[in-house]
């Protein structure tokens, strides 16, 4: 029981946030909104297997980096830019960890379609509302939320997969909603999912271990038996 202990708190937290808490006072709101990642930043640094390498830190780096996105996004430009260095973070992570199969190296190809229309349809809504300085910033965080994802499905990795891909549903719906068109209870998706996607994230970093912990481990006991 106890080693759900933390994940039910981030998810009654969670739920909390965004179901109970008003709009206003806003700075109360905001501290709501941050608790949950406070908490998956926590469970990310609990999931660290006794042989840490460089893929646990890059990860543990882009929750906290996709925190200060989640505190800053009422400032646009300034929130998309924190996400996008969290998901540099985690595509260097996930490609240290690469594992190659012809299926997940043609996963690009959806990805890659998605992305190419989403960006189209976000460009055109843009320009219509005269916010033209959104596109460049809008254009690179697609291709590197693009990026991550197919680095993620490159892992093998289903918490890093299915955590990527909501990250992917999060932000399409919260982009479509502020430059295309109102989607009904747009709030309730895009918090749910990016809070599942920012939890199982941080879940996927307990199935990444030290590539060198086998092979030191092997060498050790090697050794041992010629003492």
């Amino acid at each position: 029981m106890k080693r759900y202990g933390l994940p039910l708190v981030i998810l009654i937290m969670s739920l909390l946030y965004i179901f109970l808490i008003p709009s206003e006072p806003l700075a109360v709101k905001l501290l709501f909104k941050l608790v949950p990642m406070w908490l998956i930043i926590l469970f990310a640094y609990r999931q660290f297997p006794p042989h840490r390498s460089k893929v646990h830190y890059l990860l543990l780096t882009g929750l906290f980096f996709c925190m200060i996105g989640d505190g800053t996004l009422i400032w646009f430009v300034v929130g998309l830019t924190a996400f996008l260095i969290g998901h540099l973070f985690y595509t260097a992570g996930f490609l240290g960890q690469w594992r190659y199969t012809l299926l997940r190296l043609l996963s690009i190809v959806p990805v890659a379609v998605y992305s190419v229309w989403m960006g189209n349809e976000l460009v055109t809504s843009i320009k219509t509302n005269g916010d033209q300085a959104l596109i460049i910033p809008v254009i690179a965080y697609i291709t590197v939320i693009s990026l991550m994802l197919w680095s993620a499905m490159m892992t093998g990795n289903r918490w890093a997969m299915i955590g990527s891909l909501l990250f992917v549903i999060s932000d399409s719906i919260l982009s479509w909603n502020m430059f295309v068109a109102d989607i009904r209870y747009s709030d309730v998706w895009i918090m749910t999912t990016y809070y599942a996607a920012q939890f199982l994230i941080a879940r996927s970093i307990a199935a990444f271990d030290n590539p060198n912990a086998q092979y030191t481990n092997t060498a050790a006991l090697n050794t041992s038996m010629f003492k």
